[in-house]
């Protein structure tokens, strides 16, 4: 039996062109301004000392929506009191978190099967990440 080595897909930026398909992709038509202001929200308790608003990017793999990021190269102090984690991850990585946290949080006050494909495809996808353990560490 022969096997192909696969490799895990990157992420891409959405371009400009499509940044406005993004969230209703992501979260849903419906829930796409409260999951949007969701990942704020949850990237302003994760990182209170380092996170003052800003520009964000959005992400996907193969067209598929995965996770937004705060746009700029500056890394992040993660505190997550519920799981007493500590850390300092990439901007990207937060962003990975704050999505993963606001998917997790939202489908559990929502039944939309989309919340919990976009949360499984983003786990998937944070399992490869260069920065994989401090993300799920951060999640457990």
């Amino acid at each position: 039996m022969n096997q192909i080595a696969t490799e895990a897909k990157p992420a891409t930026l959405v371009p400009e062109t499509r940044r406005m398909e993004f969230l209703p992709g992501l979260f849903g038509r419906k829930l796409m301004l409260v999951g949007e202001r969701t990942v704020y929200q949850f990237m302003s308790w994760l990182a209170p000392e380092d996170y003052t608003g800003g520009m964000w990017r959005f992400h996907e793999q193969g067209r598929q929506p995965l996770f937004l990021s705060p746009e700029t190269d500056k890394r992040f102090r993660i505190s997550c009191e519920t799981n007493s984690y500590q850390g300092e991850v990439s901007a990207e990585a937060a962003g990975i978190i704050a999505t993963l946290f606001a998917l997790s949080h939202l489908s559990f006050r929502h039944e939309a099967d989309q919340l919990a494909d976009a949360y499984a495809r983003l786990y998937a996808f944070a399992g490869d990440h260069a920065e994989a353990g401090e993300i799920f560490a951060a999640i457990d």
